[in-house]
């Protein structure tokens, strides 16, 4: 098999930068979250509503929140692997975070944060809608350093390659390869990007909080597809994959 029948795995889920080693999964996330806020603060620009400091006043609480939703909604669906191990709850580096959960946190501390930065929360929301799957988007490259999170089987020419013992934990032959279902939801995410700032020039005018909701239906839609895909074990609700 060449190089180009198939998608690489990276040998390692840390890059070395000299006596230094960063998690790529926590750099990816950190990426993901300045070119978002990047963004963000173009588009409060052109429709003239606050400045670069009230931006990263509001991003300096949901950020975080955010981040921390996400965790806890993780570690909540998870409970089993957590509870002989709390002290794992805060390895975030290894990976685990739950998007449903930092999407409620995040945008209930950052609705607080926009009101006592006295920002016009409708117009922030609008702003705000394609920053966040464009956060999403390159967030999602983490779990292809961690070798986390991908698909069931495949044979087509951008399948997936991962170590042989993740093969065979996730009870395959050797030389598997797998749907890259991060790539789906990155590639995903960017379109969906495109497609609000798009539909967003129409929403401006009249109703332009709701640019949100669309985001969150858009996204929905996405992550059911890719769920789908995924083989990992996970809590299911009405069977529905929770995590």
């Amino acid at each position: 098999m060449n190089l180009l029948s198939y998608i690489p795995s990276p040998g390692s889920s840390a890059i070395h930068l000299g006596p230094l080693q960063l998690r790529a999964y926590g750099l990816m996330i950190a990426l993901g979250v300045i070119l978002g806020v990047r963004l963000w603060g173009k588009r409060m620009t052109l429709i003239g509503i606050g400045g670069p400091e009230q931006v990263n006043n509001v991003a300096m609480w949901a950020v975080p929140a955010g981040v921390i939703g996400a965790r806890l909604y993780h570690v909540a669906t998870e409970w089993g692997r957590f509870s002989d191990h709390p002290f794992d709850i805060i390895k975030i580096w290894k990976g685990g975070l739950g998007i449903p959960g930092g999407m409620l946190l995040g945008i209930i501390v950052g609705v607080w944060a926009l009101k006592r930065e006295n920002l016009p929360v409708a117009q922030t929301l609008w702003a705000v809608a394609p920053a966040l799957p464009l956060a999403q988007a390159v967030g999602r490259w983490g779990n292809w350093w961690n070798q986390e999170l991908f698909g069931g089987p495949t044979t087509l020419p951008w399948g997936l390659r991962v170590d042989a013992d993740k093969v065979l934990d996730a009870g395959y032959p050797a030389g598997t390869l797998f749907h890259p279902t991060f790539l789906y939801e990155s590639l995903w995410n960017l379109a969906l990007t495109m497609i609000l700032i798009v539909v967003g020039r129409r929403m401006l005018a009249a109703r332009p909080g709701r640019l949100l909701a669309v985001y969150v239906m858009g996204y929905g839609i996405g992550r059911f597809w890719v769920e789908g895909l995924r083989i990992d074990a996970a809590k299911e609700g009405g069977g529905l994959r929770l995590n």
